[in-house]
């Protein structure tokens, strides 16, 4: 069989993306052979580009918010045919370790992701497994469908704090994640607090229905949000930036036995955390890894057709344009929510 090799997006060195040709994987009996049509960046593929990511040294691949056409299928292949619409699952898991095994398989032991293994999501086409290529639903666009990623992240979060109707939480970080996370807790009867740094993004909080928004610039955020609860703090948060001072604030806002959840990217491996805090308010630090079954579970609720994404998508670029699109995201000062590339 002839080699394939197409051109694919690398992060060469800080700031830096090149198109370098990589080979295309053979595909097993129960793979599928994926045309890419949109992927979107994540903050994740923020701190590669910055040479920053505690798990991916360059060069490295970028881009794991993909979505598709199926172009060819394996033997075994049983659930999907040519044509169909796909959004990717990038992780690899084992399917044999203690977590795999009982179903966890979002902390298999052995974890990895398409892109460490190269293949970005920034090339013509990549071949994935048949479980990890999930049909959309009819009538979403492919931009969108990329967006069923970061909507499995947020999920996964919402999940873990098991809230009600009629609680309250904060969300630090208005970024995708932390939009979607405000989309999900509001259609679930729950007011939500959205800090951030960006003007444009806190201004697309409140234009979705945020019950408050704060400019962490400002100051006093704690304090602020504290006395709109009646003094007494939010029932959750969510920390969706993955700096010291917003996990910080994020324990501090919480009410007495409230709980704080974490799945910003740190960059840096120690923090300093107020440890009393935990003691004193009997609150609770709950991490989040990626999704697990989340995948699904987004997709159905995207068919119910009352859950919208794409007002997230603020800017779309081509392939050809990756180092732009990256430069505009790495601008502090962007006026960006979600970037898609096409193909």
């Amino acid at each position: 069989m002839m080699e394939e090799k197409y051109p694919m997006a690398i992060v060469t060195a800080p700031g830096k993306i090149e198109f370098q040709e990589k080979k295309l994987p053979e595909m097993g009996d129960l793979d599928v052979k994926i045309a890419i049509k949109a992927t979107s960046i994540c903050g994740s593929d923020l701190h590669i580009f910055k040479g920053l990511h505690p798990a991916a040294p360059l060069p490295m691949a970028v881009g794991h918010e993909i979505s598709g056409e199926v172009v060819d299928v394996g033997k075994r292949v049983t659930n999907l045919n040519i044509g169909d619409g796909v959004a990717v699952e990038p992780v690899i898991n084992c399917d044999i370790c203690h977590y795999c095994v009982r179903g966890l398989y979002h902390l298999c032991t052995d974890i990895s992701f398409q892109y460490r293994v190269g293949q970005g999501g920034i090339t013509p086409y990549i071949v994935v497994p048949e479980k990890y290529a999930h049909k959309i639903p009819e009538g979403l666009s492919f931009e969108e469908g990329a967006l069923i990623e970061p909507l499995s992240v947020a999920l996964h979060a919402v999940k873990k704090a098991n809230l009600q109707i009629g609680q309250r939480v904060a969300i630090f970080g208005a970024g995708a994640v932390g939009l979607i996370i405000h989309l999900l807790c509001k259609q679930s009867g729950v007011s939500t607090f959205l800090v951030d740094v960006n003007k444009f993004r806190l201004n697309k909080a409140k234009d979705l229905g945020a019950t408050g928004i704060f400019n962490n610039i400002e100051g006093k955020t704690v304090e602020k949000i504290i006395n709109l609860t009646e003094g007494l703090g939010v029932d959750v948060s969510f920390e969706a930036v993955g700096l010291e001072v917003t996990l910080v604030q994020a324990l501090q806002v919480l009410k007495k036995g409230g709980l704080a959840i974490l799945l910003g990217l740190f960059e840096q491996e120690k923090l300093n955390l107020p440890a009393n805090i935990f003691v004193q308010k009997e609150i609770g630090l709950q991490g989040t890894q990626g999704y697990n079954w989340d995948f699904q579970d987004g997709i159905k609720l995207l068919e119910q057709g009352n859950f919208i994404l794409k007002s997230l998508i603020t800017h779309e670029f081509s392939f050809n344009d990756a180092q732009e699109a990256f430069d505009l995201l790495n601008d502090p000062k962007n006026e960006a929510i979600k970037i898609v590339l096409k193909s």
